[in-house]
C-alpha cells in the first residue's frame, strides 16, 4: 500500500512538474514578447483595456475563424476575459489560456462525433432543405448541438453534390448512377471533414500549443499585421523558403481550413516557376509518379512534402485545381534552383522600336555570397545583354512581387538614376535615415515602363515609388499593396529557446516625405485588373499602420516631368476599345459576385447545384474566351545570349518556348509596350 502511494505521489509530482513547466514556458514567452515589442516595435501600444479587447477579438477569430466550432455559450463564458487580458499579462498570470484550449478541444471532439454519425443518416436530396451562403463578415456562432448537426448535414450534402458534378459533368450519367456514386463518395467526404478537425488538433503538436501560439500572434497582430510569432521550425522554414541549392520542384504548400493542399509559394528560378502553369493558391488534388499516386483526400501537408521530397520522385504529375475551378494536369521534373542564373531573364519585344522586358519575382539577396550579390546584380547582367541588342526602352514587370531585400531595391533604383536620395527610414524613436544612391552615373538611361498590380508590395513599392518620384519611369497597372514597413526577426531570449518575433521596426517614406503605407503606389496609368475589389491590400487588414508623412527632401535631382497626361490619353483610348480588358472587367465582377458578395440559399438537389455550377462555368468560359485566344501584335524573342544557353538543353528550350508564348498572350505586357512606344515617340532618343 505504501509503495503504491509513493508511486502515485511520484507520478503526480512528475505530471505536475511537466504541466507547470509548459505553463511557465508560455508565461515566459508572453512576458518576453511584451518586452521585445515595447523596446523594438515601431509603434508599441500600451497594455491596457483597449489592447485587451482587440487582442481578445483577434485571438477568438484565430482559433475559430469560420465560427464552426465554438458555441454562443462558450463565447459568453470567454467574454469575462475581454477587459482582463491586460491584467493577466501585467501580472504574469497565464492560467487564463487553459480554458480556451480545453473548450476548443472539446468542441473539436464533439464536431467529430456529430459528423461521424451523419454517415449512418440517409441524406435528403429532394430540395426540402437549403444551404445558406453568406459573406464571411456575417458568420455567427452556433446556438447548440442541434444547430451544429443541421449545418453539417446540409454542408456535407452540398459538398457531395458539388464533388460529384466536379468529377463528372454529364448530368444524365449522374442522375442514373446517383445512388451508388453518392454512397461511395459520402464516407470519403465525411472522413475529409474529420481529418480537417484532427489536423487542427495536431497543429503545432497539440491544441494547447496551437491556442498558445494563436494568442502570441494575436498580441503581435494587434500592433500591426506584419508582426508575428515564430517557433524554431517556422523561423527556419521562413528563412529557407528561397533555397537555391538542391533539386526541387520549387513549390511550398500548406493545408488550408477547407482541408485542401494549396500552393503558398513558388520559388523564383525553380521548375514550377519556369513552367509557368503553377500559381499561388492553386489546389493540389493529386500527385502521381509512374508507380505511385497520392490523393490529397484527408492527408497532412507533411505527407505531401514527404512525397515531393522523396529522392525517387524526380518527376511528378500534378493534378491541380485553378481558382476559376478548372482542373489541370501538369508533369514537372525537379531542377536545381540557381537563383543567380534562373530568376532574371531579359527578352526583346520587337514592334516599331526594339525594347527590353525583364520580370522580377522578388528582391532576393544571396546572403551566402561574399559580396552579398542578389537581384540587382542579376538585373545588371541582363541589362548588359539587352543593351548589346540595341534596345531603345525597357519594361520592368513587378506584378505579384511581394518584396524582399530593401538593399536590393535601393541598388536597383541606383542603376537608373545618376545619384541622390531614394527613401527615408523612420525609427520608433522618431529619428530618420536617408537611403541614398551614392554612385555617380546610371547603368541605363533610356525610357522605362514599370508594371505593378495589387500584389506588388514592400521592396517592389520602394523601387516603383523612387522611379516615379524621380520622373524616371512611367508606372502602369493597379494601385500596389501598401506596405511601407520593414521587419526583423528577433529572439525572445538570449538562448533562443522561447521562440522568435518577426517584428515591424521601421517605416520608410518617399523622398517627398509622403508614404504609400496603407495606400499603395498609385500608377501613372491605371489598367483594369482581375483582382480589383478583392480588398487584399494592407489598408483592408486590421490594425495596419496608418498613412502619414514626414519632412521630405526638397532639392533632390529629379528629371524633367514625363508626358503622363498624353500617355494616359492614348492608353485610355486603347483600353476602352480593347475586348480583352472588357473581359477582365467582366471576370472581375463575376468573381466578386460569386465569391465575395454571395448571399443566397442553395436548394440541395442534384439538378439545382448542377445548374448553378454549369452557369458559372459557362459564364467564365464565355467571358474568358477572348483572353485565352489572344495573341499580341508584337514579336517577342530571346537575346542572343539566351539562345546560345538554351541551345544545349532541350528542357530549357521547352520552358523558354512556354515563357515566350505566355508573354505573347499577356495583354498587360502588350499595353505596357504600347505605352513605352508612345513615350519613345513623344521623347525621341538623342
Amino acid at each position: 500500500m505504501h509503495k503504491n502511494a509513493s508511486t502515485i505521489l511520484l507520478y503526480f509530482i512528475v505530471s505536475y512538474f511537466g504541466y507547470s513547466q509548459e505553463k511557465t514556458v508560455f508565461c515566459d514567452q508572453l512576458d518576453a514578447l511584451k518586452m521585445v515589442v515595447k523596446t523594438n516595435h515601431y509603434q508599441p501600444k500600451i497594455v491596457d483595456d483597449s489592447l485587451s479587447t482587440h487582442v481578445f477579438d483577434l485571438f477568438l477569430n484565430s482559433i475559430d475563424e469560420d465560427k464552426r466550432l465554438l458555441t454562443k455559450e462558450d463565447v459568453k463564458q470567454f467574454e469575462k476575459d475581454r477587459f482582463s487580458l491586460d491584467n493577466y499579462i501585467d501580472n504574469n498570470d497565464c492560467s487564463f489560456i487553459d480554458k480556451y484550449a480545453k473548450v476548443l478541444n472539446q468542441r473539436i471532439e464533439n464536431s467529430k462525433i456529430i459528423i461521424s454519425n451523419l454517415e449512418f443518416e440517409t441524406f435528403d436530396y429532394t430540395g426540402k432543405d437549403t444551404l445558406r451562403f453568406k459573406p464571411e463578415s456575417q458568420f455567427i456562432y452556433f446556438k447548440n448541438d442541434e444547430a451544429i448537426k443541421r449545418y453539417w448535414s446540409k454542408r456535407l450534402r452540398y459538398n457531395i453534390l458539388y464533388t460529384l458534378i466536379e468529377n463528372d459533368s454529364v448530368l444524365d450519367h449522374l442522375q442514373k448512377e446517383f445512388k451508388s456514386l453518392e454512397s461511395e463518395l459520402k464516407p470519403k467526404l465525411i472522413q475529409k471533414e474529420i481529418c480537417k478537425l484532427e489536423t487542427l488538433q495536431n497543429r503545432l503538436g497539440s491544441v494547447d500549443n496551437f491556442v498558445k501560439e494563436s494568442f502570441l500572434n494575436a498580441y503581435l497582430n494587434y500592433h500591426d499585421p506584419n508582426s508575428s510569432f515564430f517557433n524554431a521550425s517556422e523561423k527556419e522554414i521562413f528563412e529557407n523558403s528561397l533555397s537555391n541549392d538542391q533539386l526541387s520542384f520549387g513549390i511550398i504548400t500548406t493545408k488550408n481550413d477547407n482541408g485542401d493542399i494549396i500552393i503558398v509559394h513558388i520559388t523564383p528560378g525553380s521548375a514550377a516557376f519556369n513552367n509557368g502553369n503553377f500559381e499561388v493558391n492553386d489546389i493540389i488534388k493529386s500527385l502521381s509518379t509512374t508507380t505511385k499516386t497520392l490523393e490529397t483526400y484527408c492527408i497532412s501537408n507533411q505527407d505531401v512534402m514527404a512525397f515531393t521530397s522523396n529522392q525517387e520522385h524526380n518527376t511528378i504529375t500534378f493534378k491541380i485545381k485553378k481558382q476559376n475551378g478548372a482542373l489541370k494536369t501538369i508533369e514537372l521534373t525537379k531542377t536545381k534552383t540557381k537563383t543567380e542564373e534562373n530568376t532574371v531573364t531579359g527578352f526583346i519585344i520587337d514592334q516599331k522600336s526594339k525594347v527590353g522586358y525583364i520580370s522580377i519575382a522578388s528582391f532576393y539577396s544571396d546572403l551566402e555570397s561574399p559580396n552579398g550579390l542578389g537581384l540587382a546584380n542579376d538585373v545588371a547582367k541582363e541589362l548588359y545583354k539587352l543593351q548589346k541588342e540595341n534596345i531603345e526602352g525597357l519594361i520592368i514587370d513587378l506584378r505579384f512581387n511581394g518584396g524582399g531585400s530593401m538593399k536590393e531595391a535601393a541598388d536597383l533604383s541606383g542603376m537608373f538614376i545618376n545619384r541622390g536620395p531614394l527613401s527615408i527610414l523612420r525609427y520608433n524613436n522618431g529619428e530618420t535615415f536617408t537611403i541614398k544612391d551614392v554612385n555617380r552615373g546610371a547603368l541605363f538611361t533610356k525610357p522605362i515602363v514599370i508594371l505593378v498590380n495589387n500584389y506588388s508590395a514592400s521592396a517592389s513599392e520602394f523601387f516603383a515609388a523612387s522611379m516615379q518620384d524621380y520622373n524616371r519611369a512611367v508606372v502602369v497597372g493597379s494601385t500596389t499593396h501598401g506596405k511601407a514597413s520593414a521587419q526583423v526577426i528577433l529572439p525572445l531570449d538570449a538562448n533562443e529557446t522561447l521562440g522568435f518575433s518577426k517584428l515591424t521596426v521601421e517605416k520608410f517614406y518617399r523622398v517627398t516625405g509622403k508614404s504609400h503605407q496603407a495606400q499603395g503606389v498609385v500608377p501613372d496609368i491605371i489598367l483594369p485588373n482581375l483582382y480589383d475589389g478583392f480588398n487584399t491590400q494592407e489598408e483592408f487588414t486590421a490594425y495596419a499602420l496608418e498613412n502619414d508623412s514626414i519632412a521630405g527632401i526638397k532639392n533632390y535631382p529629379k528629371l524633367k516631368p514625363l508626358p503622363i497626361e498624353q500617355l494616359k490619353k492614348y492608353s485610355i483610348s486603347r483600353v476602352q476599345n480593347n475586348s480583352n480588358f472588357n473581359s477582365v472587367k467582366k471576370l472581375n465582377q463575376l468573381i466578386i459576385k460569386n465569391h465575395f458578395e454571395l448571399d443566397t440559399e442553395y436548394l440541395l438537389t442534384l439538378n439545382n447545384v448542377y445548374n448553378e455550377m454549369s452557369s458559372y462555368k459557362a459564364q467564365w468560359e464565355t467571358i474568358n474566351a477572348p483572353l485565352e485566344n489572344h495573341i499580341s501584335n508584337f514579336t517577342i524573342k530571346n537575346t542572343a545570349y539566351t539562345n546560345e544557353v538554351i541551345s544545349y538543353n532541350e528542357d530549357k528550350k521547352t520552358i523558354n518556348k512556354s515563357i515566350l508564348k505566355d508573354l505573347t498572350n499577356d495583354i498587360y505586357v502588350e499595353e505596357a509596350q504600347a505605352i513605352l512606344q508612345d513615350l519613345l515617340n513623344l521623347i525621341p532618343l538623342n
